[in-house]
């Protein structure tokens, strides 16, 4: 049995996360990080840069990651959500996602394990870890976005309690791994 601890972040682990969190994001990420690439520059090089920040939701410091024999395998990363109403997203691709947000809610952004420690648990010890922390905040409500066609992922949140409770197709691109709907799921505490 493979052995894992789940701890904060530090900004060294923002390369592990920039890499996980391509993963979790089924190519959304890489879309977003190839927009802000420079010309030559490695869109995970950008994801890590942006988790270095410490001045947005998008930073390590709104990261847990697992680490086993020292080398992170997975990570959560969670914040609350504030939902600008008069905010309109105009880019086709990410308008499915910006338009399934649940404002006031403690938002699981992303989540990801290197795929020989799925299976074992921790994906239901880090939704856990994101409940306790949506309870310290003192938010009742959780959600999250998963792809309808991304079977595995919405059946261990329908496991843990998460409801549908909208959707959004997707927006086809080549980078962007499903079709189908983008699924908002929330689960109350």
């Amino acid at each position: 049995m493979l052995s894992s601890t789940i701890r904060p972040a530090v900004k060294s682990d923002c390369a592990a996360i920039a890499r996980l969190y391509s993963i979790s994001s089924d190519g959304v990420a890489d879309y977003i990080w190839t927009q802000l690439a420079e010309p030559g520059e490695d869109i995970l090089a950008v994801g890590q840069h942006r988790y270095e920040r410490e001045d947005t939701n998008f930073s390590y410091r709104n990261c847990s990651v697992v680490v086993s024999d020292s080398e992170v395998v997975g990570m959560l990363v969670a914040f609350p959500m504030q939902v600008d109403p008069a905010y309109v997203e105009e880019d086709p691709v990410l308008a499915p996602y910006s338009k399934l947000e649940v404002d006031n809610s403690y938002y699981i952004c992303g989540m990801a394990l290197l795929p020989e420690y799925r299976g074992l648990g921790i994906g239901t010890r880090l939704l856990a870890l994101a409940e306790r922390h949506a309870r310290e905040k003192g938010f009742s409500v959780l959600s999250l976005i998963v792809f309808e066609e991304n079977s595995g992922a919405k059946a261990l949140y329908e496991r843990y309690g998460y409801k549908e409770v909208d959707r959004a197709p997707v927006h086809p691109h080549p980078l962007i791994h499903y079709a189908g709907d983008a699924v908002l799921m929330v689960k109350q505490i």
